[in-house]
């Protein structure tokens, strides 16, 4: 027989071989049982228990492992082995006949029921991960497995947790436990699942790492049917999930999650969106455990939520928020019941009562959190501890500041509904407010409303009940009843004043106060404290307003309508009203001057001084017929009584001073009327209301100057043919025009002013005609005289008119001779010394033209001479210009004109004009006097040579010669044969003569 027929076949196997298990691959791969979709929430039991496991059954050899206990089963391997051997043995022995043949025999069988007995115990995991199946499935709540029961599993069958089928079922167990628990997207979670997790793996003996594949595997799964989902919402489910997988995951693992849970590597997600995940669940987490609390916080309530938050790990930012926002609700619910009973329209009188009840729910509430805020170990509670706001809530809007401010205002009635407030009241509506988000100025207003209607209820008792009246001090009385109505006494004087205003409007509406009225208001007065300025003010804006509008009635009626029904109007209401004369006054000064200003913006917009002037006329005259009727009935004066012509007082030096020219001025003189003018034009206008402060001084001054003018020039009557006539004047114009200055309320100073200055422009331009070619010769001199005399003005005004004529006619003149280069200095010297100011006549700059041209004349004059002093010392003095600045232009000419005295010398030489040659080297020398040279160059030394010879011709003195000389660069050898070739000359001429 052939030992090869005992071997297994590679393409029939036996039987009793395992099959080769998937499990064994490098890479682990658990059945994972997923959350339940929304539609499974349905099910109350499905969101408690994990699905119900099917049993798993036993095949083939797993039945015989499962029969045999683990030393049966070793020692059944063992006989196996034994018995193959020994068969193997004896039949090599029988049919080999030899003992080689048996020994095969023997190993070929051995080696058969080895593999026999290594298929019966590899298939011991197997089938205790099975019986560990099937163990579990008949448990309602998969929970309650434990460790040990694992481990007898385990035991019975003689297998090691770490086996890969053993282990991969117990991975299983997990994988469906933490889907069963963690809730499904459409659901929150609870807040145990960490706990049930955190058991159950420990019951399960399973290491971290491979929990954490588990974990990793779910999120797979998740992640993989989230991109399968085709609708919107079960993409939103599913992501919801394996956020809360990664929440919960993260809490079980905590610090090695960061690298247990690679969910940024394998999920391709960032770290943000694993915080959201965390802080999202967190959040909504916590938010579950806040509204399982209700309002009813106690100290253990607030330590149990802090330490909710730490395994929530929840920030301290996020818990405080969450806990604002869980009070913030509890409060708006509150408020919501107080807002609809306050609304409804079948309120009756309880219903105000429960408003305030719910209020004073939000207050102790408030109070509550405000007690623990101030806790010891606040550190303890619950982060958000502290007062309630309504601040980003449903009532954190301007359309709902209103509704606050009802309740407010209801809380505010009922606190003062005893006709006090007590302090704790008032502590409450102050917190109120803060609950409320009412701004300071906003609470004020509906706590000072309420109670100014409060505070006047009581006072209207104390008086209709005379106790008031018969306090020892009311001003006691009245603080008293400040306090207790927590009133502000500044508030309750305003109540007072406007108490006092409202009885004085009654008072008056008939037009005057009676001696009973005022009686009736003095009395008030002193009960309510009014002080007397209050009483005056009010008095005068009252009573005024009426005497006002009596004032602009009589006004109105114009100058022909002042008669005496209106004069006796105006009498009645300036005594009947009882004001004083001082405040009459002043009333009817307002509404006086307006109509002033009418006629003065009438005048300004007049065509021509002869139309504006009329207009000023009219205010005039109104101000003689109306206002100053007005004035007299207000004063309570008699018609008769003789008003003096107003008198402008002006300081004594000024009065002395000018006093002169009130009698010099002729138009000025004519103001101040004889005694028979006076008598003619009747009583002068009154000066007590006048436009001084309404006009500025400047405005006054024109409109005086404009009425001046007319006076001078008369009226103007235009007839055919455009001939102008001007009708014949007298002096009454000039008594208007004094009247007009005291409606004005110009002073002694302006007037003069005024007069002085047209007298000025009339004597100008006729000394400026006279002085048109600017001589003064003495005949002008009287006929100016007698001209200053015919205008009347002063003898200094006329002659700085006649000088300043004068001079700038000269200046002119002086300025035009400049320009045209006709003016030199001996006769600016001449002009000096005739005391001419050329100062203020030539500018600077033409001063400056005028010595550049001088000094330039010195270096062409051909003296060659140069007097630095004349130069440098005088002339600048002189013409009054800096002498730094004219050493510069001196120093700029003479370099300039040093190098062309010698080019034109030089050419000179060459036409031969010896005379123009000796002047160009005079200029040469001049320029090197003021600015000393070095030896000039020239091409052709003949030439210089040559003017050397022509210049000694001239009998120069010896220093120009021998500076020349030096200039030339002719040298000392070259000079004398120069000088003796001279000689010689002169000597021969002579003797030919």
């Amino acid at each position: 027989m052939n030992p090869s027929t005992l071997k297994p076949s590679h393409t029939h196997p036996s039987l009793l071989l395992p099959a080769p298990s998937p499990l064994r691959t490098q890479r682990r791969r658990f059945r994972v049982s997923l959350p339940r979709c929304s539609s499974d929430t349905n099910n109350p039991a499905s969101s408690s228990s994990p699905p119900q496991r099917p049993p798993k059954e036993l095949n083939g050899i797993e039945i015989l492992v499962d029969k045999l206990s683990s030393p049966a089963r070793l020692a059944t391997s063992a006989v196996i082995v034994a018995g193959a051997v020994a068969a193997g043995y004896g039949l090599g022995s029988r049919f080999g006949g030899s003992r080689n043949a048996a020994l095969g025999g023997a190993v070929a069988l051995g080696a058969a029921g080895g593999a026999a007995a290594y298929a019966l115990n590899a298939a011991a995991p197997q089938v205790a991960a099975v019986n560990l199946h099937n163990y579990v499935a008949g448990f309602d709540d998969p929970s309650i497995l434990t460790r040990e029961d694992i481990e007898v599993i385990a035991n019975k069958y003689g297998v090691s947790k770490q086996d890969e089928a053993f282990k991969a079922e117990i991975c299983d167990i997990y994988s469906e436990f933490v889907s069963s628990v963690i809730p499904p997207g459409g659901e929150e979670l609870k807040g145990d699942e960490v706990d049930k997790i955190v058991n159950f793996k420990s019951s399960l003996g399973l290491d971290d790492p491979d929990a954490a594949a588990v974990h990793m595997e779910i999120g797979r799964k998740l992640f993989r049917q989230r991109l399968e989902v085709g609708d919107r919402e079960g993409g939103v489910e599913q992501r919801r999930a394996f956020q809360k997988l990664i929440y919960v995951s993260n809490i079980v693992f905590g610090d090695a999650s960061s690298f247990l849970l690679p969910w940024k590597r394998v999920f391709k997600v960032t770290e943000s969106q694993v915080e959201v995940a965390i802080r999202d669940n967190a959040q909504r987490l916590y938010a579950s455990k806040l509204k399982s609390v209700g309002r009813d916080f106690d100290l253990g309530k607030l330590v149990t939520l802090k330490e909710t938050q730490s395994l929530c790990r929840l920030s301290d930012e996020l818990a405080e928020n969450l806990f604002r926002e869980h009070a913030r609700k509890l409060v708006e619910e509150n408020i919501s019941v107080a807002l609809g009973i306050l609304k409804s329209r079948t309120r009756a009188v309880p219903g105000v009562s429960q408003v305030v009840e719910e209020i004073e729910k939000v207050l102790a509430f408030n109070d509550l959190l405000i007690s623990f805020k101030n806790h010891s170990d606040i550190d303890r509670l619950a982060r958000g501890v502290g007062p309630v706001s309504l601040v980003g809530g449903e009532y954190d809007a301007d359309r709902k500041i209103e509704d606050l401010k009802l309740l407010y205002r209801a809380y505010v009635s009922d606190a003062l509904s005893s006709g006090r407030m007590e302090d704790n009241k008032f502590a409450a509506l102050n917190q109120l407010k803060n609950i409320f988000g009412l701004g300071k100025r906003e609470a004020e207003a509906i706590l000072l409303d309420i109670t100014r209607k409060v505070y006047r209820k009581r006072l209207g008792q104390t008086v209709s009940s005379g106790e008031l009246e018969m306090a020892d001090s009311k001003a006691a009385f009245l603080q008293n009843l400040c306090d207790e109505l927590h009133f502000d006494p500044q508030k309750a004087s305003e109540l007072h004043e406007e108490i006092y205003r409202q009885k004085l409007q009654q008072c008056v509406a008939d037009g005057e106060l009676t001696d009973e009225n005022v009686a009736a208001l003095l009395k008030l007065r002193v009960m309510l404290c009014v002080p007397q300025q209050t009483v005056e003010a009010a008095h005068a804006e009252i009573c005024g307003n009426l005497f006002e509008k009596i004032v602009k009635d009589a006004i109105a009626s114009g100058v022909d309508g002042y008669d005496d029904e209106t004069k006796k109007s105006v009498r009645k209401a300036a005594h009947g009203l009882r004001l004083t004369k001082e405040t009459a006054l002043s009333i009817a000064s307002k509404a006086v001057r307006k109509m002033f200003i009418t006629y003065v913006k009438r005048s300004r917009s007049a065509k021509g001084n002869g139309e504006s002037a009329k207009e000023l006329k009219k205010l005039i005259a109104f101000n003689t017929l109306v206002v100053t009727k007005l004035v007299e009935d207000i004063k309570g004066e008699s018609p008769d009584v003789k008003i003096e012509e107003p008198k402008i007082e002006e300081p004594e030096e000024i009065r002395e001073s000018e006093e002169y020219e009130w009698e010099s001025l002729q138009t000025l003189k004519k103001t101040r009327p004889d005694k028979e003018l006076v008598e003619k034009m009747g009583k002068p206008g009154q000066t007590e209301i006048t436009l001084k402060d309404d006009l500025p001084e400047k405005d006054r001054a024109d409109l005086y100057k404009t009425f001046l003018t007319y006076c001078l020039t008369g009226d103007v009557v235009r007839i055919p043919f455009g001939v102008e006539i001007k009708k014949k004047k007298d002096d009454t114009e000039y008594i208007y025009l004094n009247q007009l200055g005291g409606i004005l309320g110009l002073t002694g100073k302006v007037i003069m002013d005024v007069h002085r200055g047209l007298a000025e422009q009339a004597f100008r331009k006729q000394a400026e005609v006279l002085l048109a070619d600017g001589q003064l010769t003495k005949a002008r001199v009287e006929q100016l005289g007698k001209m200053q005399k015919e205008i009347g003005l002063s003898q200094e005004y006329a002659q700085k008119i006649i000088k300043n004529i004068t001079t700038t006619k000269m200046a002119a003149a002086i300025e035009t001779a400049v320009t045209q280069g006709k003016l030199n200095m001996k006769q600016i010297r001449e002009l000096k010394e005739s005391n001419v100011d050329l100062d203020s006549m030539v500018s600077v700059s033409l001063r400056e033209t005028i010595f550049k041209k001088t000094v330039g004349d010195i270096f062409s004059s051909g003296t060659g001479e140069f007097d630095e002093e004349e130069v440098y010392e005088k002339i600048p003095l002189d013409l009054n210009i800096n002498k730094e600045k004219a050493r510069g232009v001196v120093c700029e000419l003479a370099q300039n004109r040093l190098s062309n005295s010698l080019i034109q010398a030089v050419a000179l030489l060459r036409q031969r004009n010896h005379k123009g040659v000796v002047s160009s080297l005079n200029n040469l020398l001049a320029c090197d006097k003021a600015v000393p040279s070095q030896t000039l160059s020239w091409e052709v030394s003949e030439e210089l040579s040559d003017l050397y010879t022509i210049y000694l011709k001239s009998d120069p003195s010896p220093e120009k010669l021998s500076r020349l000389q030096y200039l030339l660069g002719i040298n000392d050898s070259t000079a004398a044969a120069l000088r003796d070739s001279e000689d010689s000359l002169l000597e021969t001429a002579e003797e030919e003569k």
